[in-house]
């Protein structure tokens, strides 16, 4: 077991699609011990779900794997171990992939490992019909009647079995759904052998996981101040410097850009917040109030005096279920009397398909006028007289068919409709699925996850 007085931990992704800039410099440009890196969100499993359905060698994050092409030789020789819940819904198939590009780089003696169990979408009826309602957690619905629209069904983990692979000697460990703030809290857990019951720190761990969970988006990144933040470019990703004590730093590294201080910590640390004094994630429950933060130098901040309490005895369960059709098409609407234009082009397209059959209820309409205020509404005063707005018209529904006869009359139009409308050449807008979110809970005794480690041959 390792015993080291501090650790560096630093994630260079915060969602499937942030800029593989992140983990690549993080790697190059500084001392790093892990590279953790959080790819999934509510909607990306069902995403994944749908890209295994038509491929089953696919519905992992495929970013990772270009990502440990270009790190890995550095990672090796710097002695950095990687963890990523990149496998999505197939984290077999995210090894394969991964062993091949081992392969192909020549490099010899790497241990991937894998931690499965949170996809429970093929026993869902089982579940159900053993005494686990998932009951909506918004509405109280049970999930009994949705079950045949349900296309993607995984329980958030926590940080227990990617510590079990990482104590198998795992230089790579690749997880399904685990939460965010748990592939940084397993490092934590492996180096200093904090054990499940030690609450405080494994909520001090749960917090430094939780600044860092989306990138830079607490060095600086989505910062209200951001004229105050240097060379975005540039910006640095988050490293979190650890103590076996539970306290922990905050920084980047040196000569990047991008901002730490108490004020973008602090901007991160309310992100997605519930009760703030009952954080509750499968590995313990974590009071945010009872955090201490301090500048502690440049682009440093010191956290500590953390408490936590046990985790419940249940897990969260993020389902995503097919609830429909969406169809949304746009113009540009310009010149004087912009906004009035655009909203006569919308009552023109609903009566338009109206005359030809395909009546649209006032809920199922979608009218969105860019350019005043519609993301600030109730915040901020909307401009007078814009000279150009983006009309946004669409609807939803169970009818494919209309729905895309309502696509059909956005574009005419341009020649017959008010003055000043162009930007038309997306063309015809389709019909697209409609997925919405079921969070719901389990029990934990229901699920038993899997860890498996291999060396590359």
């Amino acid at each position: 077991m390792p015993n080291r007085e501090k650790v560096l931990i630093a994630n260079g992704q915060g969602f499937w699609g942030d800029s593989i800039l992140g983990p690549v410099r993080l790697v190059n440009e500084g001392p790093l011990d892990y590279l953790t890196l959080d790819y999934l969100a509510e909607v990306t499993m069902s995403i994944m779900q749908k890209l295994k359905s038509r491929n089953p060698e696919m519905g992992y994050a495929t970013d990772f794997v270009r990502m440990i092409e270009r790190v890995l030789p550095q990672c090796r020789e710097k002695g950095i171990k990687i963890v990523a819940n990149a496998g999505g819904v197939n984290p077999q198939a995210c090894r394969a992939a991964v062993a091949d590009v081992v392969k192909k780089l020549g490099i010899s003696g790497v241990r991937i490992g894998v931690v499965e169990g949170d996809d429970i979408l093929a026993d869902l009826k089982l579940l159900i019909d053993g005494g686990e309602p998932f009951n909506n957690m918004d509405t109280g619905e049970p999930l009994a009647p949705y079950l045949d629209q349900v296309q993607s069904a995984n329980v958030y983990i926590g940080a227990e079995p990617i510590v079990e692979a990482l104590q198998q000697d795992a230089d790579i460990v690749i997880s399904g759904r685990a939460t965010d703030p748990s592939v940084v809290l397993a490092p934590m857990m492996y180096e200093f052998g904090w054990t499940m019951d030690d609450y405080d720190l494994l909520a001090a761990g749960t917090i430094a996981g939780h600044i860092v969970e989306c990138g830079s988006q607490c060095t600086g990144g989505n910062y209200a101040n951001w004229r105050n933040v240097p060379d975005m470019a540039r910006m640095g990703y988050p490293v979190i410097e650890a103590n076996p004590d539970g306290t922990f730093a905050v920084t980047k590294h040196e000569n990047t850009g991008g901002l730490v201080t108490v004020e973008t910590v602090t901007s991160q640390l309310v992100y997605e917040m519930g009760d703030p004094a009952r954080y509750i994630t499968p590995d313990c429950i974590a009071d945010f109030t009872s955090i201490q933060l301090k500048q502690d130098g440049e682009n440093r901040v010191a956290v500590s005096g953390i408490k936590g309490a046990p985790a419940t005895d249940t897990y969260k369960v993020s389902m995503a279920y097919h609830s429909g059709y969406k169809i949304v098409g746009q113009l540009t609407v310009a010149g004087p009397d912009a906004v009035d234009k655009a909203k006569l082009c919308a009552d023109i397209v609903f009566d338009r398909v109206a005359m030809d059959g395909c009546e649209f209820a006032p809920d199922e309409r979608f009218v969105e006028i860019v350019g005043t205020n519609v993301c600030h509404a109730g915040i901020a005063a909307a401009p007078a007289e814009p000279a150009e707005v983006v009309l946004r018209v669409g609807a939803k529904g169970n009818d494919k068919k209309k729905l895309e006869r309502l696509g059909m009359e956005i574009v005419p139009l341009v020649t017959s409709g008010p003055p000043g409308v162009t930007g038309f050449a997306g063309g015809r807008p389709k019909a697209s699925d409609i997925i919405s979110y079921w969070p719901a809970l389990m029990k934990k005794d229901k699920i038993k996850c899997t860890v498996s480690v291999e060396e590359v041959k």
